[in-house]
This record gives structure tokens, sequence and C-alpha cells, in this order.
């Protein structure tokens, strides 16, 4: 800045140019460049940037830099001992592959504990480790959740039973517009039909009320397949004919279908099934599922992996991906959850056993050991469980102020 005295002087002065004194399309650039895990500390920083942040103009340009990812390159939501992470894993050509946690992701302005984490359309139904009155669905991009209190039926559980399970997904309804809705339900089925107990309700984020489905299932969905796969705002899980034998392990998988709140005919599996076998799903960039089969009963532990050429609701086929034979008589990826890069030929996923120890399995006995240290700390007491995360603009629609809880029956 120059000053002219009286005296026809000419003062150089120093100035200080302040973030605020820039354009904002400039400010919105150097914002868009921030990693997810700061963003509530932006929006925190002051009122304009709050609103900068949820503008339009900004959230697209940073969501396409998220999205923006490398090749070799994902992005995963991991839960340890009821704590959410932040993790990109590389597979990148020339470079050793790694994987790195970002940093723990925290809802509600304090960390709760979170028992159970399912991922749709870059949302997370968060189930509550310690309070079982509500679930919270959360776009950790945005910042914005929802607390969703349970039905009252709630206390019509059998004997204090809170074993739940849980799905997110979406009705199209044209023009970009998607109706998001919540399904829980429960299926004891012990002792059979003796003390069977079921119960299939849906909570639609429009109306914000419950409605009791009436179901009656030709399949069971184990509890140990509590969190389902998502795929094009539908959910999936392994499931079995309800007629069978107890031992009887998945051999199908069945999908719900949110538009007519309905669940679709068994799909059979690519294989067959053992007693000491164990069946897990996985999405395939939003387009395909992939089902992993870890198996033993000919020896030596082994597994494979088949991913859909064809997926809806009544109807799939499959392609085999992988066969991997496993070095230990321990797998070398979790039954809780996996990944494949279709393009490396490769199976990813946690070590059993409350490991910070990270796979990547391929063919011809290719295996990488990735330890997983840093920010974490101290041991892990509960084994992880995680879910592909793809960053989304979705709002969350709130309830209207003052509106109640509602709840119908199907009739």
């Amino acid at each position: 800045m120059i000053v002219t005295s009286s005296r026809n002087m000419s003062i150089p002065i120093e100035t200080t140019t302040k973030i605020s004194d820039l354009p904002v399309n400039l400010v919105e650039e150097i914002l868009s460049k921030v990693p997810l895990k700061y963003m509530r500390a932006v929006r925190l920083t002051c009122k304009e940037w709050d609103t900068l942040s949820k503008s339009q103009s900004f959230s697209k340009m940073h969501i396409d830099k998220l999205r923006a990812v490398k090749e070799g390159e994902s992005m995963i939501i991991t839960m340890m001992d009821y704590n959410l992470y932040l993790m990109r894993v590389v597979l990148a050509c020339n470079v050793d592959p790694f994987i790195e946690c970002k940093g723990k992701l925290t809802c509600l302005d304090k960390q709760i504990k979170i028992s159970q984490v399912f991922h749709c359309d870059g949302l997370l139904l968060c189930v509550l480790k310690d309070d079982y009155t509500k679930v919270i669905v959360w776009n950790p991009y945005l910042g914005q959740t929802r607390s969703i209190e349970e039905s009252r039926y709630y206390s019509l559980r059998p004997d204090g039973w809170n074993k739940f399970t849980y799905a997110l997904g979406y009705e199209d309804k044209g023009s970009s517009c998607r109706g998001y809705k919540l399904l829980r339900f429960i299926d004891k089925y012990y002792n059979a039909p003796i003390e069977q107990f079921l119960w299939y309700e849906i909570y639609d984020f429009d109306s914000a009320t419950w409605k009791t489905l009436d179901v009656t299932p030709h399949w069971r969905i184990l509890f140990s397949h509590e969190t389902g796969v998502s795929l094009k705002g539908n959910t999936y899980w392994p499931a079995l004919q309800r007629n069978m034998e107890e031992d009887v392990l998945d051999n199908h998988i069945i999908c719900f279908d949110f538009t007519s709140e309905s669940f679709g005919p068994l799909l059979r599996l690519p294989f067959d099934i053992g007693d000491s076998d164990y069946v897990t799903l996985s999405c395939v960039r939003e387009e395909k599922l992939a089902v992993l089969l870890t198996h033993n009963e000919a020896g030596p532990m082994e597994f494979e992996i088949w991913i859909t050429t064809k997926i809806e609701a009544e109807k799939v086929s499959w392609s085999k991906f992988l066969r991997v034979e496993e070095p230990d008589i321990d797998p070398l990826i979790t039954a809780d959850s996996f990944f494949i890069d279709e393009e490396k030929k490769v199976a990813m996923g946690f070590e059993e056993d409350y490991s910070k120890t990270f796979n990547i399995a391929g063919e011809a006995g290719y295996l990488k050991k990735l330890k997983l240290v840093e920010r974490l700390g101290g041991d892990i007491h509960c084994r992880a469980k995680a879910c592909s995360y793809v960053p989304s603009l979705v709002q969350i629609k709130q309830p209207a102020a003052g509106g109640k809880r509602k709840h119908t029956k199907m009739t």
C-alpha cells in the first residue's frame, strides 16, 4: 500500500491480507484442499466458514476432489473397540502397499461408543453400544446427523432380547430424489416353533414414522450377519431356508427392496457350503456384490471369492474372481468384512483375533501383511470390522419441528 504525504513523498506501508479479504471462490479453493477428517474443525472456526462449507459450490468442489481417488487407492471406515476410524488403503504400481489411519471420526460432538456401523450412499447408520433407545444416521462429510428413536414396540422384545438386525436404504423417487428408510427386525429362531419371535418394522425419513411390516419369512438371516451390504439402495444378507437344521450354514443370499418394502426370493450362491465354512458379502464400487467363502474341509485353510455379473432383487449371476490357499491354520481375512481390487486381483481385510494386521492376498502365493499402529495405540479388544466409504452430498432430512413420533401398522 502506498500513501502520499503533503510533500508529495510516497511512503510505503506494509499491510496484511486476511483470509476474510480474499474472494469467496479463492477461499473455497483453499478450504477444498482440507482433508475430510478436519472438515468439522473448519465448520467450527467461524460462522462464515460454516456457511461456506455447506454451500453447493464448495461442497461439489470438495467432494469431487475427495472422489478423485488415485488409481489403486480406496477409503474405508473401520470400527475398532467401538470407535470409528477413517483409513486409506494404497495399492499403487511401483509402490509397496500400505494402509494409513487418517484419524478418528467423532459424532454428536463427543465420542460415543458404536457397536454396529452400516454404510449406504455416503451415510453411516450407527447402532450405539450403551443406548438401545435410538440409532444415529450420520453424514461424516457434511457433519449432519439425525437421531432416530426406537419405536414404542421395542419393549416387546422377548426376555430382554436386544439382537436386532438393521439396514439403511432408499427408494428412488425420480429427478435424483431419494427417500431414505431404516429397516429393523428381530428373528429369534431358537427352539422353533415354540420360542420363535418375529418383528419387522421400517422407518421413513420423510414422514418420520415407524411402520410394522407383515412378514412371514421362509428364510433365516443369522445374527452373525447383523450387518448386511447395501447396493443401489437395497440391502443383501447371506441367508438359508427356514426349515433347515440349526447347524446348516448360509447357502443363499436375500435382498430387501426398500421401494417395495419387501424381501425377495432366496438367491443361490455359486458354491456348496460345509460345516466349517463362513460366508461374507462385500460391495464392489457400488456396482457389484462379492462373496467370500472361507473353508478348511479339504485340509488346508483356503478361501475363494466370487463377484456378480448381474444382480437384481430377484436374480443374480456369478463369476469366480480369486482362490487362495492360506499358509496358516487361521484365516488371512476375517469373516466379518473384506474388500477386493478387481484390477490388481487381490482380496484385503483384517486378520482374525483382535488384530491390527491388514492383509492383502492374491494369486501365486502373493501376501502382504500391513501393520496398523499409527494413532491407534493400545490393544484391540474386539475384532475390527470395516466397510468401504465414498463421501457424498446427501442431505439428511430432519423431522419437522415439534413433530411427534408415530407408528402405523401395515394392513
